[in-house]
């Protein structure tokens, strides 16, 4: 009948827009949509942090580490994938053995702070191969730069070829690293609440 076709109908469109999570034995249906995600598990926890540690690492020994077999390894790196929770994979570089030894956080002010102001600088900035991060900020200054160079010499260059270039920078201040304490990628990740 109509009515039975009707129901399966609303059944299949309930099953397609939610996801069964079983996480410590307990049973939760979360909605699916374009932004929202699944709850991560501890499994999943541990593939993020060890996939942060080494991006190359062997799936046959994170699976014996997991004690699960590896086909569920692969299926949960893949949904961390699509996602987003994995943006990307990368080699990270050494900038000392590369030459490139001074790193500078430079703070940037701009005169005008209107969106076709904001929206050039940031596209100018994303150009500039000097800048390795770039950060909109709150308090006295506008932007944080993160640029790493050779020496005071390139340094120098940088700022009076470039980056005095950039449309719309009134102010400027520059503080070089002498040594660094700490640098890492691998975020502390934390079930979800």
């Amino acid at each position: 009948s109509s009515d039975d076709l009707l129901k399966i109908r609303n059944y299949s469109y309930i099953w397609s827009e939610y996801r069964t999570l079983y996480v410590l034995g307990i049973t939760l249906i979360t909605k699916i949509g374009k932004n929202t995600m699944a709850l991560l598990d501890q499994i999943d926890i541990k593939i993020l942090q060890a996939l942060q540690n080494n991006a190359k690492v062997n799936m046959k020994e994170l699976s014996a580490e997991l004690n699960i077999s590896k086909t569920p390894v692969y299926e949960r790196v893949k949904r961390l994938e699509e996602e987003g929770y994995i943006r990307n994979y990368v080699a990270l570089v050494d900038n000392k053995k590369v030459g490139l030894p001074l790193v500078v956080f430079c703070n940037v002010s701009l005169a005008v702070h209107n969106d076709e102001h904001i929206q050039r600088f940031k596209a100018e900035i994303q150009e500039i191969d000097e800048v390795m991060e770039c950060y909109s900020i709150g308090g006295i200054y506008d932007f944080f730069l993160k640029v790493v160079v050779k020496d005071l010499a390139a340094y120098d260059q940088f700022v009076f070829n470039k980056l005095t270039k950039v449309n719309g920078i009134v102010k400027m201040q520059s503080s070089f690293v002498l040594n660094e304490i700490k640098h890492t990628t691998a975020l502390k990740v934390v079930p979800g609440e």
